[in-house]
């Protein structure tokens, strides 16, 4: 493990900025700007030392050859009167200037210009996490399994294995015969093995998660294959897709998950994210306890959000997203970006609230996340998929393309098969932003289904 000695051994000093770089390779890159500006300063500081002992080897060749010719015949040396003021001289006044030269501190400027840096350092937090990111970098990808295995990896302890119960009991409900007495008499049981068959079904998640991070998920059949098309898409004979229809492919049937491609151009994408960089803060989570929002190992982004009135660019985004899904968007989320950091992910989770989180958008007044829209916005050399574990789907990112699934059945039911993730990013930047559409507002509009798409 000397690679993680390395990194965490050497902890840099405590930053007066808030902690989270690692949180974001957007904003990570103000750490280059800021490392090159200080190596300029170390440069000018070189410079400066290198001109002042030149200016002391000078002095020094100078009264070498002088003490030289002094220490020959020293009583005929200072028998010259001029001789004897020039030592008197020197000794008085030209030797105390050279230990002012000596003594001048040259690395004022450098040490100032450091130490109004260092305040936008990273700190232990963002090493410490970095460090965490390489081990789960090499965990999800099989990359360096050797030397993994001679270290401890991070606490296996998932902080989001009690607020997903629901879901582990939906899981073995699909599994096992639904027989209410037998349930009843489950429910009644408090033993270890009930603790174990949770435990044991959130396992295989993990490793299916991971299988399609690497792109060794579940292959299609041939047959449903057949069924998945690429089509042009005017939105329902919507004016501004009529004569250029939107470029629509079928990433998967069950369930259904279409990509837009061209959707969203790089200039736009460019007005986005420079909206976003100076608002991005740690993504975080609301705790299924207590209800309030704190970062988590399994969430590791920043996110700002972009509404639609403050950028006229912003608003075109949210209408192009409603005249494609014939959604209203008035009640929808504002405009999500993000940006993942070090090995940045978001481990399995659901969009829309389930039965047990009755009060998770309240405060918003506009129902359950019935739909999510999801625009790439960067292209990731390695890694950062979209997957749905529960299915096997794999979403790889595509600059200027975009997801689009419903999170709730016709019935108002929460689909559990969209329960999906976004794996570590292995090598790149990964921009995403998102929009997640409300139940209320839709009630006498024809949205597109999924049906329709096709």
């Amino acid at each position: 493990m000397i690679w993680c000695i390395l990194v965490v051994g050497f902890l840099l000093p405590q930053s007066l900025a808030d902690p989270g770089f690692f949180t974001s390779i957007g904003q990570m890159t103000d750490l280059i700007r800021t490392e090159k500006d200080l190596v300029t300063s170390l440069k000018d500081y070189i410079k400066a030392e290198e001109d002042k002992l030149e200016q002391i080897k000078k002095w020094a060749e100078k009264l070498e050859q002088l003490t030289s010719t002094a220490t020959k015949d020293p009583e005929g040396f200072v028998g010259h009167p001029v001789n004897a003021f020039k030592l008197m001289k020197r000794l008085n006044t030209e030797w105390s200037e050279l230990e002012n030269l000596v003594l001048k501190d040259m690395s004022d400027g450098f040490i100032s210009n450091l130490t109004i840096q260092r305040q936008y350092f990273p700190n232990d937090e963002d090493q410490v996490g970095a460090a965490k990111a390489l081990l789960r970098l090499q965990d999800t990808y099989n990359l360096d399994t050797d030397t993994i295995s001679k270290g401890d990896l991070p606490d296996p302890e998932h902080q989001r294995a009690n607020g997903n119960l629901k879901y582990f009991e939906y899981i073995m409900a699909k599994e096992k015969d639904a027989n209410k007495s037998a349930s009843d008499d489950q429910s009644d049981q408090k033993t270890t093995p009930k603790k174990k068959g949770v435990a044991a079904d959130y396992l295989p998640e993990r490793q299916k998660y991971e299988m399609l991070c690497r792109g060794e998920g579940i292959k299609m059949t041939p047959r449903r294959q057949k069924k998945l098309f690429c089509r042009y898409h005017d939105g329902n004979r919507n004016p501004k897709f009529i004569l250029a229809p939107a470029k629509q492919e079928d990433e998967w049937d069950k369930p259904r998950i279409i990509r837009f491609h061209d959707i969203i151009s790089d200039a736009e994408i460019e007005i986005v994210k420079d909206l976003a960089k100076p608002r991005l803060r740690r993504a975080t989570i609301s705790n299924p306890i207590t209800g309030d929002l704190e970062t988590v190992h399994y969430r590791i982004s920043k996110s700002a959000w972009l509404s639609g009135y403050e950028n006229p660019v912003v608003s075109r985004i949210n209408m192009r997203i409603q005249d494609l899904t014939g959604l209203d968007v008035s009640t929808a989320e504002e405009l999500q970006v993000a940006n993942y950091g070090v090995g940045g992910q978001y481990e399995p989770h659901f969009d829309f609230a389930r039965k047990d989180e009755p009060d998770a958008f309240k405060e918003l007044g506009t129902g359950n996340r019935i739909a999510t829209w999801l625009f790439y916005m960067s292209d990731v050399s390695a890694g950062g998929a979209t997957v749905f574990p529960e299915v096997g789907a794999s979403v790889w990112p595509k600059k200027g393309t975009a997801v689009f699934w419903y999170n709730l059945f016709a019935s108002g039911e929460g689909d559990y098969s969209t329960r999906h993730a976004a794996c570590p990013v292995l090598v790149g930047n990964k921009w995403v932003s998102n929009k997640w559409l409300h139940e209320r507002g839709q009630e006498f509009r024809r949205p597109c289904t999924l049906s329709e798409l096709e």
